[in-house]
């Protein structure tokens, strides 16, 4: 096994991090293939590790301070009433997460894989074909690699898990998420009340029908950017067709989800809040559908999946780059105890298909209670926040724990 060649589709967070965990677990023959031909580090939407997490990736060597971060401290949620700028607080729940920027935490994991490794930029996989000796990857340029184990960390997409599980599909939620991130110099244009923002807080920014979190992210170069995320369902008459799974690239919205994202917010969030996220240019504006979805398994003979391609669950669990490195961190695990490939995947599976499961539920649960079936956010105040979050059952927020598992920091 140790002398086998292991193919990782997808080099994000999830592939970079997979790569690190199965070279770490003794394999020495490694390749990645990543369908983008640019730089990945040059994107810059913004991620929260809680600080408990943290300190588990840390002890297994999958983060460590030299990545770029900043420390939240306390969530506080507002709704817009008509008189401040900020809108009315509703209350406000601890948040101990560190926050950190997409594109500087990839650049940090691709910098710690194996030289020996091989990192193919350019290179989408157009099918995996399984075999009783591994499995085949197809390129689009039709170039054909066996390998002994294919790692599949290619998104919610996946062409791995579409080998492995052909009937699971991504199911549309029936809301989205428009998402944008800025340098944080340009909150000068906003004004409002002196120390609204402190960079401890975490905004909850409340309406009927969603919501908008707020907070800061680094910039990798001793900077901040301001980094939000919207949710809201889209007008009904809107025909998106996000019943397929889809994205829309920053500078791609049309003309209706411009109108959409003006009125919320114009109208529904408190001024200050919703003047900050209209201080994003229309190249920097994004959408992430929702989608939910976990495979039955999360391996399928010599294939295994991870990050997105075996769970997406609702960004509102704050654990989507939290469990791709969790995943690592038992993939890691999984290679360094088996003695055969088959080992490795039920290791692998036994250890990460339930908190797959959880997180998924979570994230629905989230959902319905943050987005699809809020509550009275002109009334409520922290007594129905604490029972919101309650209700919930919340505790799993931010990635479930993963101890036991240890590791160097420079791997």
């Amino acid at each position: 096994m140790r002398a086998g060649t292991v193919a990782v589709v997808g080099g994000s967070i999830a592939g970079c991090a997979a790569a690190l965990a199965v070279h770490r677990g003794g394999a020495t023959d490694i390749t990645v293939y990543e369908r983008a031909a640019g730089r990945l580090a040059d994107r810059g939407a913004g991620l929260a590790v809680h600080n408990a997490r943290y300190a588990e990736l840390a002890s297994a060597g999958y983060m460590d301070a030299d990545m770029p971060w900043l420390q939240l401290s306390r969530r506080r949620w507002y709704t817009r009433d008509g008189h401040h700028p900020l809108g009315r607080p509703v209350g406000e729940l601890p948040f101990p997460f560190r926050t950190y920027n997409w594109g500087p935490l990839w650049r940090e994991l691709r910098d710690r894989m194996p030289a020996s490794a091989v990192f193919r930029g350019d290179s989408p996989v157009r099918t995996v074909e399984i075999a009783a000796d591994g499995a085949t990857v197809r390129l689009e340029d039709g170039s054909a690699h066996h390998a002994d184990l294919v790692v599949g960390a290619d998104g919610y997409r996946s062409a791995v898990r579409g080998a492995a599980f052909p009937d699971v599909r991504p199911a549309y939620a029936g809301y989205l998420a428009l998402r944008g991130a800025f340098p944080a110099e340009r909150l000068t244009a906003l004004g409002g009340p002196a120390g609204a923002w402190p960079v401890e807080d975490c905004v909850f920014a409340v309406f009927p029908g969603g919501h908008a979190v707020i907070y800061r992210i680094p910039d990798g170069s001793g900077g901040h950017r301001a980094n939000w995320v919207l949710y809201t369902a889209p007008p009904p008459e809107l025909d998106l067709g996000l019943d397929t799974p889809t994205s829309l690239p920053p500078g791609t919205l049309g003309e209706a989800l411009h109108a959409h994202f003006a009125q919320v917010t114009g109208e529904l969030l408190p001024p200050y809040w919703g003047g900050l996220l209209q201080l994003t240019r229309p190249e920097e504006l994004f959408i992430q559908p929702m989608y939910d979805f976990t495979a039955p398994r999360y391996a399928a003979g010599r294939l295994l999946l991870t990050g997105d391609a075996a769970t997406v669950a609702r960004p509102h669990t704050g654990s989507g780059a939290v469990k791709a490195l969790q995943d690592a961190t038992a993939l890691e695990a999984a290679c360094t105890a088996a003695d055969t490939w088959s080992e490795v995947a039920a290791a692998y599976d036994a250890s990460r298909g339930p908190v797959g499961t959880s997180m998924m539920e979570l994230g629905r649960r989230l959902g319905d209670a943050l987005v699809l079936r809020g509550p009275d956010w002109r009334t409520a105040g922290q007594t129905d926040l604490d029972a919101l979050w309650a209700g919930a059952d919340a505790r799993a927020f931010g990635g479930r724990p993963l101890p036991g598992v240890r590791g160097t920091v420079k791997g």
